[in-house]
């Protein structure tokens, strides 16, 4: 017959569970003060060791102080025996939790390294769900639930899952694809066919994420993305050249107008934020066009989203100095002639 267990071993039980959770906060506290004090290392992963470590050593000495305290309590064999499976279960499910978090930090740390895009999610994700699933198949086994049926279930049933997430599953090879070829990166400003364009924000499992001028946020499946001609702005530099159209009467002296251009052209590239200050403003005349000669100015810009200020400045300041200059720069006049028209009346009689 079971015995209950004595307030003794009731005492010793509790102790221990205290004992364990005293020590698990001890061990927080110390490790935290001492990565405040220690001097930073040049790896910049290094806090990702320490709090793994942190948090497994505190798990461990939790679970460990239920442990003992089970072996000291009288239990029958059937929940003795569940409890250590319990107790093991959980931490099994906490180490894999902890190594799920340091391989996605390992996983960014290394794509950082090889100058793929440590701010895309996909590869991390991956990782981290691999590590997981591992874990998971280590706790069914030692539930002793037979993982082999199992195992095979999940291939023959993958042909299945794979025929009907066929769109998902595309949308993940792509999203794959895009960051191992590096021709798309989060940061990239670039412009879809359809006319969505902005800088890419993550590259997800299912989707690209973009962030426009307006700071609104578009989604766009990957396969999409992977399947059209996509213009990356940011490839393969980042710095570009921006054009700007304008045209001068026929009666200008061209080669001022030149003069003026270029002199205004590097004021403004010298000035304003986002203008490549030693590059050299290019003026082009190349059409007669019905109301003056038309030219374009081509100036450097350090990337696409400079060009609006930059524009906009250019555009003032050289108005302002045409006008001080006296050029004129034509535009369009509509005349109307109003035609005197006797009353009907009078051409009646």
């Amino acid at each position: 017959m079971h015995q209950p267990p004595t307030w003794a071993e009731l005492i010793f039980a509790v102790a221990a569970v205290v004992v364990g959770v005293t020590a698990a906060v001890l061990i927080r506290v110390l490790v935290k003060r001492l990565n405040g004090r220690l001097p930073r290392s040049a790896w910049t992963r290094d806090d990702v060791f320490v709090n793994a470590l942190r948090d497994l050593a505190s798990s461990a000495l939790v679970i460990g102080g239920a442990w003992f305290a089970a072996t000291l309590l009288p239990l029958t064999g059937t929940v003795s025996k569940w409890t250590y499976r319990l107790l093991l279960s959980l931490l099994i499910l906490l180490v894999a939790l902890a190594v799920s978090r340091l391989v996605g930090s390992l996983v960014r740390t290394v794509l950082t390294k090889t100058g793929v895009a440590s701010s895309a999610s996909i590869f991390v994700n991956i990782a981290r769900i691999a590590v997981l699933a591992v874990g998971m198949l280590i706790l069914l086994q030692t539930m002793g639930v037979s993982i082999t049926p199992l195992l095979t279930a999940m291939g023959v049933g993958g042909i299945a899952i794979a025929l009907a997430l066929q769109d998902t599953l595309a949308n993940l090879f792509a999203g794959v694809h895009l960051l191992a070829s590096r021709k798309l990166q989060p940061g990239n400003y670039i412009k879809l066919p359809d006319g969505h364009e902005g800088y890419v924000v993550d590259i997800n499992w299912r989707n690209t994420t973009m962030r426009d001028l307006l700071d609104n946020m578009v989604i766009v499946p990957n396969a999409m993305i992977s399947n059209s001609a996509v213009v990356n702005y940011d490839q393969p530099a980042k710095d570009l050249y921006m054009v700007v159209q304008a045209r001068v009467t026929y009666d200008c002296d061209l080669a001022t107008v030149e003069r003026i251009i270029v002199a205004v052209g590097r004021d403004v590239l010298s000035s304003i934020d986002g203008g490549v200050a030693d590059a050299e403003p290019v003026v082009r005349f190349h059409t007669f066009g019905d109301l003056g000669i038309e030219f374009s100015v081509i100036m450097q810009i350090e990337e696409y989203g400079d060009q609006f200020l930059i524009k906009h400045e250019f555009v003032k300041r050289l108005h302002e100095r045409f006008r001080a200059e006296g050029i004129d720069i034509p535009h369009p006049m509509r005349g109307m002639d109003f035609l005197e028209r006797e009353p009907l009346g009078t051409a009646a009689s």
